[in-house]
């Protein structure tokens, strides 16, 4: 009887190890079947024919299965196919999604990740892309770190424009302009010092509420204004340029972790030159886009020295409450002044 109680005993006892052990791997964030091979998938917000979802294809999953052999299996989901940017970024942090790219929407976690997106601080696109590729950008990857996910190479979403349904020419015309922007406080702080009546929606939401006439106008970069078909519901655009959106590789940190250094190298390069190849499809586009949108019979609106001033200007409460509530805000916003 003892026999029986003890071999009973060790049953149990294996039994409970081994669901312990199923437990574990079941969260384990490598996905990775029977035959060796890893599939990650890459979740983002933009149409398939934007310049972030062409190098991806051209770049990113072209050099990691050539260089692993297939071992790594890329698979996109653009046009949030995996939720919109908050589902799919969290997500990448808890591991059910094992990359992204994604805007700066994590700074609801760490405020300091969505400082590169603060009102007019960066001049031009060779500014922004110095910054982020140097210390201005090593500083908020550490930041990303602390969330569980792995920074592998900035892109450019690009200068922020607005598209209206009446003409924006002057800092009066804001007033009473019901103004789509995201759901982040220094978005929602931005608009609202420019006058307008700010309107928080998921971008998914954002044609439809153009087209019904629930909202004026929204605010992007030009190429998600033409890939997002917004022009068809739209009439003018104010050049306003009045906030710089970058965007960001992320990957499960504990997957890329789980990697082999020469995987997470590969990895890390194609993310590089994937980055490096949609920063110069975006950048040759802007014209393009900007003659689309003209031959679609939208006003481009370009403010005079006067009006940008005033823009400007009009941000200093913005700034002066971001510098008492982070005692880093000053010397980082320096930073990246300094970084031209």
């Amino acid at each position: 009887m003892k026999l029986k109680k003890l071999f009973l005993f060790g049953l149990i006892a294996v039994l409970m190890l081994t669901s312990v052990a199923c437990s574990q791997g079941t969260n384990d964030t490598q996905a990775t079947s029977k035959d060796g091979v890893t599939k990650i998938k890459i979740a983002n917000y933009f149409a398939e024919d934007h310049p972030q979802n062409v190098a991806l294809r051209e770049k990113f999953k072209k050099i990691v299965e050539e260089k692993t052999n297939g071992k790594v299996v890329v698979e996109i989901y653009p046009s949030n196919q995996l939720g919109d940017e908050a589902q799919f970024t969290n997500g990448v942090r808890n591991g059910t999604v094992e990359m992204a790219i994604t805007g700066m929407g994590l700074q609801t976690a760490n405020p300091k990740i969505g400082a590169v997106e603060w009102p007019f601080l960066f001049e031009s696109y060779d500014h922004a892309r110095k910054a982020l590729n140097g210390e201005v950008g090593d500083e908020i990857e550490t930041e990303f770190r602390k969330l569980g996910v792995e920074p592998l190479a900035w892109t450019v979403n690009g200068f922020r424009v607005i598209s209206a349904n009446r003409p924006i020419k002057s800092m009066d015309d804001f007033k009473g302009f019901r103004l789509r922007m995201p759901n982040i406080p220094i978005f929602v702080n931005t608009g609202k010092a420019l006058g307008a009546n700010v309107q928080p929606l998921p971008l998914s939401e954002v044609f439809t509420a153009l087209e019904q006439k629930v909202i004026d106008g929204q605010e992007n970069p030009y190429a998600t204004l033409k890939a997002s078909g917004f022009y068809e519901v739209q009439k003018y655009v104010l050049e306003s340029n009045h906030m710089f959106s970058p965007n960001v590789y992320l990957m499960n940190k504990k997957l890329f972790d789980s990697f082999d250094k020469e995987t997470q190298q590969i990895i890390k390069e194609a993310a590089q030159e994937s980055a490096n190849y949609e920063w110069e499809l975006l950048l040759k586009s802007e014209e393009d886009v900007k003659k689309f949108l003209k031959e679609k019979g939208l006003e481009i609106i370009v403010p005079d020295a006067q009006f940008k001033e005033q823009m400007v200007k009009a941000m200093d409460p913005v700034y002066q409450d971001l510098y008492k509530q982070y005692d880093w805000a000053k010397a980082f916003v320096e930073k990246v002044r300094n970084s031209k």
